[in-house]
């Protein structure tokens, strides 16, 4: 059996566009986000660009897909260590520190992608998902260090860890701006408590 050569570089060159598409969106934001865009970013022809992605139909699930496997290396390095296992030091880490092989450059790229969610419901699950898994890691926090009513703590440590992640990106230009992100955040806590609940 022979390994075929023009695959891996096919993957590799796949990984090379996806991770241009990151840094655009953390760089630049979701507005100017297309297929050209992208395609001068990781330094390639548009019809380059399509031999791998015909489509932004075909390039934003291999993109939520990309960023959410950075997230599951992250919290499986989180669930190896002892340091997400006390509430301060786990609300620091979601606020500071950037997950994976810093690939994601969380400060800049998740308020970029709530600004994406708004248009794309495949980001929106995204974003409920990781949120879930940081309310998770805090709960575990909280329950270890002895705390009654863990999943409220949890809930509110994430949220204003959320919220202070907003913040410091400076995406947000006004107040109003960040109230309408607090108050999604706190939806999405909401719907994660409710997807927790067995009937």
């Amino acid at each position: 059996m022979s390994y075929d050569m023009s695959k891996g570089a096919t993957t590799q060159r796949k990984d090379e566009i996806l991770q241009a598409a990151i840094e655009l969106i953390a760089s630049g934001g979701y507005v100017d986000l297309n297929m050209r865009a992208v395609a001068s970013a990781a330094d390639m022809s548009l019809s380059d660009l399509q031999h791998h992605f015909r489509t932004w139909e075909d390039l934003l699930p291999a993109l939520v897909d990309s960023i959410r496997e950075e997230y599951d290396r992250a919290f499986e390095e989180l669930a190896n260590s002892t340091r997400s296992r006390r509430p301060r030091e786990a609300v620091r880490i979601m606020v500071y520190e950037t997950p994976g092989d810093a690939t994601l450059q969380v400060d800049r790229l998740f308020p970029q992608l709530w600004a994406m969610a708004q248009d794309e419901p495949v980001i929106q699950e995204l974003l409920d998902e990781t949120y879930g898994r940081y309310l998770d890691m805090l709960e575990r926090a909280f329950v270890e260090a002895g705390n009654r009513a863990p999943r409220g703590a949890a809930r509110r440590a994430g949220h204003e860890a959320l919220l202070e992640v907003a913040k410091q990106s400076g995406v947000f230009r006004s107040e109003a701006q960040l109230l309408v992100f607090g108050k999604r955040v706190e939806r999405s806590a909401h719907r994660a408590d409710r997807d927790d609940v067995v009937l």
